[in-house]
């Protein structure tokens, strides 16, 4: 099967553009798990962190307005005490919706129905003055409210760590992957280019060798490539063209030896004058031919 010089560069191109893609593929697979990983943290565990801390914020600052407003013998602002609620509400509906560990679900569960028990609470106490054990009350149910909500707090804080330690694992473990198949595909690219511009090295320097001893009238120098490209085409056409400038030589030489000057007619002059030309064109291509490959 005859395999052109384009086929095979065509080849050649193809084959690095493989190597480039399985490293490619491979990269954006190692990347897209690791991606995945980190959004995990970032999107499920840290917001639960979040909304907890948002939480108990909210709770703080009812719990600080009604004390307040307690020891300064006034009326709490129930618009500071809605609005808190609100964000609470909030929160806690966000929070019911980023479930992500075991056991979170029945937690928040009880943060929620905890934090019902503690609303309804303050809103029936502020309906009519401050009284030491209504506040005593309120400061012990949001203690607990605390709590349940560090708990949640520490949950998610404690698999953020896990899933961070998991993360670094594997990005160790691809990094170690992917060096290696770096490498791998790194030594059979520069196997491949070395064999292939041998390859060619090799023909070319074989071609310039044999156009140059044809110019230098060395007409026995034949050229020998094994198979059956455009090198070996063009080598079957130049020992072509040297057995003829041979035979055309040795024509020339046997004419002018065995006949006289004095009987040698025009026609053979003119004929002698043409082979002459011939042999100069084939020459001057010969020596073009020779200075385009030096030039390279």
């Amino acid at each position: 099967m005859k395999h052109s010089i384009r086929t095979r560069f065509t080849l050649g191109m193809f084959f690095l553009f493989i190597i480039i893609s399985v490293l490619s593929v491979f990269s954006g697979y190692y990347m897209s798990r690791l991606s995945k990983k980190t959004d995990a943290i970032l999107k499920e565990n840290y917001l639960s962190v979040v909304y907890a801390r948002e939480m108990s914020a909210g709770i703080m600052t009812v719990n600080q307005e009604i004390s307040t407003a307690f020891l300064k013998n006034r009326n709490t602002d129930h618009l500071i005490i809605a609005k808190e609620f609100k964000l609470i509400d909030k929160y806690l509906d966000s929070e019911k919706n980023n479930i992500t560990e075991p056991g979170e679900d029945k937690l928040v569960a009880v943060i929620e129905n905890d934090y019902f028990e503690y609303r309804d609470s303050v809103l029936n106490i502020i309906k009519s003055p401050l009284s030491e054990a209504g506040v005593l009350y309120l400061q012990n149910r949001s203690g607990e409210l605390y709590q349940q909500l560090l708990v949640l707090s520490q949950m998610n804080g404690k698999a953020i760590e896990v899933k961070t330690d998991d993360a670094k694992s594997f990005s160790k473990s691809a990094m170690g992957r992917m060096t290696i198949l770096a490498t791998i595909c790194f030594l059979v690219a520069l196997g491949f280019t070395y064999g292939f511009a041998s390859y060619f090295n090799q023909r070319f320097f074989q071609l310039y060798n044999g156009i140059k001893e044809i110019v230098s009238s060395n007409f026995d120098q034949h050229l020998f490539f094994d198979g059956n490209d455009e090198f070996y085409e063009i080598s079957l056409l130049l020992n072509e063209m040297a057995e003829k400038l041979k035979n055309n030589k040795q024509k020339m030489s046997v004419t002018l030896l065995k006949e006289p000057e004095n009987n040698i007619s025009s026609g053979d002059v003119e004929e002698l004058r043409k082979m002459l030309l011939r042999l100069k064109s084939m020459e001057d291509q010969a020596v073009e031919l020779i200075s385009k490959f030096e030039k390279k």
